[in-house]
């Protein structure tokens, strides 16, 4: 059920929902291919696919966000400080916590949310013992190796405005992703390491306010992205709750 459709005499609909989901977008620059609300598209996009049965409570997408130097160089890209936007989340989980739901997901589209993000939920459960904080990024849904069998080739995809994110935005919105003869392709550079790390770089190699191979953007790969991604959402949500 969406929270902001719940009338005022049937607040008692709150206190009983299992769980609330916050969906984080962000208004950022995605390249010339992609609208400046990719993140918006895809938070709300997979908040409709957590199963209706599961009874959470869908929460307004939060649409503002920090986002990083890299794309607020460009213009289109609306930011907010890192410490306001903290602070800002740090309230809206703890007014959903006094509604009288204690288990709360922050269902996130943009990188620059993750960091953000883990903090609040830190702060938040250390003040309210009884709540507990899921944080999922959609894309982590989606293992890094299933790129061969969603239908890229010399790529896994991934990356800013790259061919993944903007394959799942058509998905959702086949409208909105518009990729032309000309529009400049970025091939992937080589890891530093085969394990986990995070680089950030002011001007990141391969990158014009995206990245990747953007000529391999589809819909048919982004309804398997989409696919993939909520029946795994879906069924992380189900073990959290039972």
């Amino acid at each position: 059920m969406k929270a902001s459709d719940i009338h005022g005499r049937d607040l008692y609909l709150l206190e009983q929902a299992p769980f609330a989901v916050v969906p984080l977008g962000s208004f950022e620059y995605h390249g010339p291919h992609s609208p400046l609300g990719t993140d918006i598209v895809l938070a709300e996009g997979f908040a409709d696919l957590i199963d209706p049965s599961l009874g959470g409570a869908i929460y307004p997408t939060v649409p503002y966000t920090a986002c990083p130097g890299k794309t607020n160089k460009y213009k289109g890209t609306l930011t907010i400080r890192p410490s306001v936007m903290q602070e800002y989340l740090i309230d809206i989980v703890v007014g959903i916590l006094e509604q009288g739901i204690k288990k709360v997901i922050l269902l996130n589209a943009h990188d620059g949310n993750m960091g953000l993000s883990r903090t609040v939920a830190e702060y938040v459960t250390g003040q309210h013992t009884d709540a507990s904080i899921l944080l999922v990024n959609w894309w982590q849904m989606v293992a890094v190796d299933d790129a061969k069998e969603i239908g890229f080739e010399g790529t896994k995809g991934r990356g800013h405005g790259g061919p993944f994110e903007m394959s799942a935005v058509k998905a959702f919105r086949p409208d909105l992703v518009e990729v032309e003869q000309g529009d400049e392709e970025f091939k992937e550079q080589t890891p530093l390491s085969d394990h986990p790390y995070i680089l950030v770089e002011g001007t990141p190699v391969s990158w014009d306010g995206y990245t990747g191979l953007i000529q391999q953007i589809s819909e048919d790969k982004g309804r398997k992205i989409v696919h993939k991604a909520s029946t795994n959402l879906n069924e992380l949500i189900k073990n959290w709750l039972y």
